[in-house]
C-alpha cells in the first residue's frame, strides 16, 4: 500500500488522477466552509439537509462524524465525492478544491458506501478493474489482486457477487474503494450488519491503512467502535455541527461522574459529614455519589467517608462515555460546553 507521508509525484502524467494533487502534504484531508444544501421536498416544499457548515478534518487520523439518521452526514459525503452538488459554500479534498479541480478531488477520496450496491453478474476481480478504469488507472498500475487479498476475497475472485454473503459483500465495496488508491477514505456504517469477527478483522484492516498514511472518515451508529477508533469526532444534528473535538475531550465535556462505596457496616441513616454532597443510601451497606469532577475530587468523598466513621470495603465508578455525550448533545439535554 503507497504511504501518504510524501508529496505526490511532480511528473505525474497530466491525464492521471493526482495530477493536480498538491505539491506538499496537507494539513487537512478534508475542509468545508460554510457549505450548505437544500432539497427539494415532495409537495413543493424545501429541506435544509447541510446549514453553513463548517468542518476540519486532520491529515492522517481516523475521523469520525457522527449524527442521528437523517443529520445530514450522507449528504455531507456525497458532496465531497462529487454525487450531490452542493447549494453553498466551498470545499476540499486533500486540499483540492472540489468546484475548481472535480476530477482530481474525486480521485482523492475513496467511498464506501452503506447500501450493498454491487452488479450481481460481476465477479469480484471484474468489478475492480472496471472500477480501476473509471479513475483512469493503467492496466499496469492496477493491484486487484492484491487489494482482493487484503480484504480476504482473493478465493473468491471469479465467483459471481450475487453469491457472496453479505459480509464478503461488505468487504468488495471496501476493495473498489481503494482501487485508485485515495489518500482519503469513507466508511459510510461500513460494519451494519456485520458479524463480529468480520467487524475486527474489518477494523485491522482500517488500521493499517490508516497507520499507511491514509486518513479514514468513518460514520457509525455503533459509538463504542467511534471511541475506540477515532482520534477526533464531530457529531451533525440537523444539519449543523454541534460539536467537533478529540474523542477524550468530546467525552469529558459531559462532566458527571458516579462514585459507588461499599463499606463494612450498616448505614442507617446519611451521616451529617455526608449531607453536603449529592449522595443516596443506595443498598444497606451502600453509598452513591453523583458529582461532577470539575467541583468534586474522589479524595474529599473518601475524605468524608471516614469522617463519618464508616470503613470502606470497596468502590467503583461510572464515568460517562461517547453514547452519553452523544444523546445529551442530540437532544440538547445537558450543557456540554
Amino acid at each position: 500500500m503507497t504511504r501518504y507521508d510524501t508529496p505526490a509525484r511532480p511528473d505525474a502524467a497530466a491525464d492521471m488522477p493526482g495530477d493536480s494533487w498538491p505539491d506538499a502534504l496537507p494539513d487537512l484531508a478534508i475542509s468545508a466552509e460554510g457549505l450548505d444544501k437544500t432539497y427539494r421536498a415532495d409537495g413543493g416544499g424545501r429541506v435544509h439537509a447541510l446549514k453553513a457548515v463548517d468542518l476540519e478534518v486532520p491529515r492522517g487520523g481516523i475521523f469520525g462524524l457522527l449524527g442521528p439518521n437523517g443529520a445530514g452526514k450522507s449528504t455531507f459525503i456525497n458532496i465531497l465525492a462529487g454525487l450531490v452538488i452542493k447549494t453553498g459554500g466551498t470545499a476540499k479534498v486533500w486540499g483540492i478544491d472540489i468546484d475548481r479541480e472535480p476530477r482530481q478531488a474525486r480521485a482523492a477520496i475513496g467511498v464506501v458506501p452503506q447500501e450493498l450496491n454491487l452488479d450481481a453478474f460481476f465477479s469480484p476481480r471484474e468489478m475492480l478493474e472496471v472500477q480501476a478504469g473509471f479513475y483512469g488507472v493503467p492496466p499496469a498500475e492496477r493491484r486487484t489482486m492484491e487489494i482482493l487479498e487484503r480484504v480476504g476475497l482473493a478465493d473468491k475472485a471469479e465467483a459471481y457477487s450475487r453469491s457472496l454473503s453479505g459480509g464478503m459483500r461488505r468487504r468488495l465495496l471496501v476493495a473498489k474503494a481503494l482501487v485508485h488508491n485515495p489518500p482519503v477514505l469513507v466508511l459510510d456504517e461500513p460494519t451494519a450488519g456485520v458479524d463480529i469477527e468480520l467487524r475486527q478483522s474489518l477494523w485491522a484492516f482500517v488500521r493499517e491503512l490508516n497507520e499507511n498514511g491514509t486518513t479514514v472518515v468513518l460514520t457509525t451508529h455503533y459509538l463504542e467502535e467511534a471511541e475506540e477508533l477515532c482520534d477526533r469526532i464531530a457529531i451533525i444534528n440537523e444539519g449543523q455541527v454541534i460539536a467537533c473535538d478529540e474523542t477524550r475531550a468530546l467525552v469529558e465535556r459531559l462532566d458527571n461522574k458516579e462514585l459507588r462505596i461499599l463499606v463494612t457496616s450498616d448505614i442507617p441513616a446519611l451521616p451529617d459529614s455526608l449531607q453536603a454532597f449529592s449522595v443516596e443510601i443506595s443498598g444497606p451497606r451502600t453509598l452513591t455519589f453523583r458529582y461532577r469532577t470539575s467541583e468534586t475530587e474522589v479524595r474529599d468523598i473518601l475524605d468524608a467517608v471516614s469522617a463519618a466513621g464508616l470503613v470502606v470495603a470497596d468502590l467503583s465508578t461510572e464515568e460517562p462515555d461517547l453514547e452519553d455525550v452523544f444523546l445529551a448533545l442530540t437532544r440538547g439535554t445537558t450543557n456540554t460546553a
